[in-house]
């Protein structure tokens, strides 16, 4: 799992939430990389979270979190 991030406030949320739940994840900020995979993927802002080639944009990820159990 990775989450391409700019820090910004709406990615602080998805990374909180993936710590909350306990998730492993890659925190990518480098804005070249952030950039790079939104246009292969037509998402237009950070943040990005991809989970086994699967890529969310805020909204989505944020769903897709709520589905997701804890890690223990």
């Amino acid at each position: 799992m990775k989450l391409y991030s700019t820090k910004c406030p709406k990615c602080l949320v998805v990374e909180t939430k993936l710590k909350q739940k306990n998730l492993d994840f890659d925190l990518v900020t480098d804005i070249d990389e952030v950039v790079k995979i939104g246009k292969e993927h037509n998402i237009t802002s950070a943040p990005i979270l991809e989970v086994e080639g699967n890529f969310y944009d805020f909204t989505a990820a944020i769903n897709y979190l709520k589905e997701v159990k804890f890690k223990i």
